[in-house]
C-alpha cells in the first residue's frame, strides 16, 4: 500500500536564514595561497575557498569563508586597499565579493561581451583609490569601489576573437594590460571601450603586470621594468614566473619555488628558496612571506602559517568515529570510469588535520572510500579504484601503509573496489563491481584468520556503491542497471551456505534500476535513493523472503495535488539523524532535511541560500553525539550544527534559542533542542493560561510564537512545560518575547 502523506508546508522558506554564521563552519583547506596583502599590521591571504588573516605580532589567525560571510568558493583573484579597508574577491564563475567595514556585498552583474561564450573567471584585480581594474577573459572593466558598480569595459575583440586580459594596473589615469600578444594601454577617456584605439606598448606574451614607482611586467621567464616607454630587463631567466609585485621601492618576483626581491633600479636585494611550489610573495616590515600551494604562508624561517584544515578541498566520502574524521578524494564518471585525483585521504585525529606522508610520495590513488576499524581506529582501510596494478584495498596503521590487498593485478578493468562497511560483529565488507573478471557486482569480506579478502559475486549488473550492513543483511546499491542488492548472510559472513539474496528493482516499484544510496533508519525502514527518485522498503527481514517485495514512494500534497516526493530526482545520499529525521542530497538540488516519515521539509539548503560549496553533495554524515552534519562536496566540506543530538526517551540538555526573541532582530521560529524522542509540550503565559500545545518527535521542536488561534503572542515571559512519552521525565524552560 502506498503511503499517502499530507504535505505540511513542503517547501518551507529558510526563515532561519541559512547563511547565519553561528550554525555553519567550514572544513576548507587554506593551504593554497593565491595572494597576500596587508592591513594595519595583519597579513591577508586569499586561498581557493576563503581568506585568512595572520597577525605577525601576536600569531593570531582568523578566517573568512562562505560559512561566515563570503558568497562563493573557488577564488581566482584578490586585492585589498588599506586606505579604504576594502577588499575585492574575484571568483572563477565571474562574480565578486566586495568586503567593506559595513559588510560584504556580492557583485554578479559583471559586463559580458555580446556573443562571448568563454570563461567568466576573474583573472586579476587591482585597486587604485576608488577604482578597481578587473581583468577577465574578454578584456578589462573599470569598477567603482564606493558605488559598487561597473563603469566602462573594453572588450578585447577583433572579428569575434577575444584576447584574454591576464592582469592589469592603473597608473596616472592610464590602464596597462598584460595579454598574450603584448602590453596594451589606454587612457581612461571616451574612447576607452573601443579596442581599436588601444596601443601596444611592448609586443610579446605577458602574464603579469604591476606598477608603483616603476611599471614592471613579466612573461613566464623574464621581467621588464621602467618608466614611460623605456624598459630594462632583469638579467635573469626565471623558471616559471607565478606573480609580480611592485612597491614604492621594490620589485618582488615570485618564481616557481623561489622569491627574488629587487630594487626599482634592478639590483637584487634578497632571494628566498621555499623549496616547494609557490604562487605569490609579500614583503612586510622587511620580512618576506611566500604564499605556497600546499603549506599556506611560509615565513623566512619556513614556518607554515595558516588555519588548520584538510590538505586540499576535493572531498568525496566521509567517515566519523570518536571525534575523528577521514575524508576520501576519489570520483568516477557515470559511476564507472575513475577520475584519479592523486590525493589519497585526509585525516583529522581530534586535534589536527593529518595528510599521510605516503600520499606525498606515491601517486595514482583514486580513493573512493576510507573507513576506520571501530575496534581499533588507528587501523584504517581504503579502496583504490584505478585501471592499473595499484587497484585494491589498502590497510593503514597510524597513517602509515601496513598492507596492500590487490584484488587483481592481471585484469585492470575488473574487481573494482568502491566502498566498505563494518557490521555489528566488526566484519569488514567491501562493495565491488566486475567481480571475478565478470560484469557482475558483489562484495569482498576480510577473512581475519588468513588476512585475505574473499569474494562473493552476486551477478548483478556491472556497478557498485558503498554498502550498508545491519542485522546480518548487506545492502549493496548497484548504480548501472542493477537496483538494490540485499544479501542476508545471517550474521556469518564467512559462511555462504545458508544465505539468501533478493534484488530490489523496478519489479519492486523502484523508479529505475539505478540505485545510488541507501540508509537504514531508526524504524529499520530502508530508504533507497535512485537516479530517478526515492523509495522506502519496510520490514526488510520479511521482504527478503518474499517473492516480489514492494517499495513505497512518498506521496505529498502540493497545492491540492498529489505528487511523488523527489520524482525523477537523482538521490546522491541519504542520512538519518538520532531523531530519525532525514538528510537527503539531490544531485544539482542541494540538501533537504525532512521529517522522519518525509512528509515535511524542515530545511532546504542550496548553494544560493546557504554556505554549501555546490549543489551536489556527495556524502552526508551525522555525528549523533554533537548533532553536527557534515556535507562533502568536490569543492570542500561544510559543517552544519544541527538541532538533534543523542535523542533518547528522556530529556537531554534542553536549550531554547534564540532567547530572548526580539522581533526587530529575528523573525523566525524559536527552537527547543535536547528533547526526548517524543515530547508533550504545553506553553503558557505568566498567568498560567495555555497558549500553545504540541507533540514533538525527534528531539527538537520549533514554535512560530503563535497562540492556538494562530495569532502572534504579545510581549512577555512564556513557560514551556514538557514531559516525555510515558511521563517519567520532565523539563521546563522560559521564553522571553519582545515584539
Amino acid at each position: 500500500m502506498k503511503k499517502i502523506l499530507l504535505l505540511i508546508s513542503f517547501f518551507v522558506a529558510l526563515v532561519c536564514n541559512a547563511q547565519t554564521s553561528s550554525k555553519w563552519s567550514d572544513m576548507f583547506s587554506y593551504n593554497n595561497v593565491l595572494a597576500i596583502r596587508e592591513d594595519n599590521g595583519r597579513l591577508i591571504a586569499a586561498t581557493e575557498n576563503g581568506i585568512f588573516y595572520y597577525n605577525p605580532s601576536t600569531g593570531e589567525i582568523s578566517k573568512l569563508s562562505k560559512a561566515n560571510g563570503l558568497h562563493e568558493v573557488k577564488i581566482s583573484a584578490f586585492d585589498y586597499d588599506p586606505a579604504t579597508q576594502t577588499g575585492i574577491v574575484g571568483y572563477q564563475n565571474g562574480s565578486m565579493d566586495v568586503i567593506t567595514p559595513n559588510g560584504i556585498f556580492l557583485i554578479v552583474d559583471i559586463p559580458l561581451a555580446t556573443g562571448y561564450n568563454g570563461s567568466k573567471r576573474i583573472n586579476h584585480i587591482s585597486i587604485n583609490g576608488d577604482r578597481a581594474i578587473i581583468s577577465v577573459g574578454y578584456g578589462v572593466s573599470i569598477f567603482n569601489v564606493s558605488r559598487r558598480e561597473f563603469g566602462d569595459t573594453a572588450f578585447f575583440s577583433m572579428s569575434g576573437v577575444y584576447e584574454t586580459a591576464n592582469s592589469a594596473v592603473l597608473k596616472d589615469n592610464t590602464i596597462f594590460v598584460a595579454t598574450n600578444s603584448g602590453i596594451k594601454s589606454h587612457e581612461i577617456n571616451a574612447t576607452f571601450p573601443v579596442y581599436t584605439s588601444w596601443s601596444t606598448v611592448v609586443s610579446g606574451n605577458f602574464k603579469k603586470i604591476d606598477a608603483n614607482a616603476v611599471t614592471a611586467f613579466a612573461s613566464s621567464t623574464q621581467v621588464r621594468y621602467g618608466t614611460g616607454n623605456t624598459f630594462a630587463t632583469i638579467p635573469m631567466t626565471f623558471a616559471n614566473i607565478q606573480d609580480l609585485r611592485v612597491t614604492d621601492s621594490q620589485i618582488i618576483v615570485t618564481d616557481q619555488t623561489q622569491v627574488y626581491v629587487y630594487s626599482t633600479g634592478g639590483a637584487q636585494q634578497k632571494n628566498f628558496n621555499a623549496a616547494e611550489n609557490i604562487n605569490t610573495a609579500f614583503v612586510y616590515n622587511n620580512a618576506l612571506f611566500a604564499g605556497t600551494q600546499n603549506s599556506g604562508i611560509l615565513n623566512e624561517q619556513k614556518i607554515s602559517l595558516k588555519p588548520d584544515g584538510p590538505y586540499k578541498n576535493t572531498s568525496y566520502k566521509i567517515s566519523l568515529l570518536n571525534n575523528q574524521i577521514w575524508v576520501s578524494t576519489g570520483d568516477r564518471v557515470s559511476y564507472n570510469d575513475p577520475i584519479v585525483a592523486y590525493l589519497g585521504y585526509y585525516h583529522f585525529d581530534g586535534s589536527q588535520w593529518i595528510y599521510p606522508e605516503y600520499f606525498k610520495t606515491n601517486s595514482g590513488f583514486n580513493i573512493m572510500d576510507v573507513i576506520p576499524n571501530p575496534a581499533n581506529p588507528s587501523e584504517v582501510y581504503f579502496t583504490n579504484f584505478v585501471y592499473n596494478s595499484q587497484k585494491g584495498i589498502y590497510k593503514m596503521v597510524n597513517n602509515e601503509l601496513s598492507k596492500t590487498y590487490l584484488t587483481d593485478d592481471s585484469a585492470p578493468l575488473y574487481n573494482r573496489p568502491i566502498g566498505c562497511t563494518f557490521d555489528e560483529k566488526n566484519e569488514l565488507i567491501c562493495g565491488f563491481s566486475h567481480v571475478d573478471v565478470t560484469i557482475g557486482s558483489g562484495f569482498y569480506y576480510l577473512d581475519k584468520n588468513s588476512d585475505k579478502f574473499i569474494s562473493k559475486n552476486l551477478n548483478v549488473s556491472n556497478g557498485a556503491q558503498k554498502p550498508v550492513a545491519k542485522d546480518g543483511i548487506l545492502y549493496l546499491p548497484v548504480p548501472r542497471n542493477g537496483g538494490l542488492a540485499m544479501y542476508d548472510y545471517k550474521s556469518t559472513i564467512n559462511n555462504f551456505s545458508d544465505d539468501s539474496f533478493k534484488l530490489i528493482s523496478t519489479n519492486s516499484n523502484l523508479p529505475v534500476n539505478s540505485t545510488l544510496s541507501v540508509t537504514i533508519d531508526k524504524n529499520d525502514d530502508v530508504w533507497i535513493g535512485t537516479s530517478g527518485g526515492l523509495r522506502i522498503l519496510s520490514n526488510p527481514k520479511a521482504a527478503i523472503l518474499e517473492d516480489n517485495p514492494q517499495t513505497d514512494e512518498i506521496i505529498i500534497e502540493q497545492n491540492g495535488l498529489a505528487e511523488e516526493l523527489f520524482r525523477d530526482a537523482t538521490i546522491l545520499q541519504i542520512a538519518s539523524d538520532s531523531g530519525n529525521q532525514k538528510w537527503i542530497s539531490v544531485d544539482g538540488g542541494g540538501v533537504f532535511y525532512l521529517s522522519s516519515n518525509g512528509d515535511r521539509t524542515i530545511y532546504h539548503f542550496t548553494k544560493s541560500n546557504s554556505p554549501l560549496p555546490n549543489d551536489s553533495v556527495t556524502d552526508i554524515q551525522v555525528d549523533d553525539k554533537t548533532g553536527k552534519v557534515y556535507f562533502a562536496t568536490l569543492d570542500g566540506i561544510m559543517v552544519y550544527q544541527g538541532d538533534v543530538a543523542e535523542v533518547t526517551s528522556n530529556f537531554g540538555n534542553v536549550l531554547v534559542y534564540p532567547n530572548p526573541v526580539v522581533y526587530a532582530q529575528y523573525k523566525g521560529n524559536v527552537r527547543i533542542r535536547g528533547l526526548a524522542s517524543k515530547t508533550n509540550i504545553r506553553i503558557t503565559d505568566a498567568a498560567g493560561n495555555l497558549v500553545h500545545s504540541a507533540v514533538a518527535n525527534g528531539g527538537y521542536f520549533e514554535w512560530n510564537l503563535a497562540n492556538q488561534r494562530g495569532v502572534r503572542v504579545a510581549s512577555g515571559i512564556y513557560y514551556v512545560l514538557m514531559t516525555n512519552e510515558d511521563g517519567t521525565d520532565t523539563a521546563t524552560a522560559k521564553i522571553a518575547v519582545v515584539n
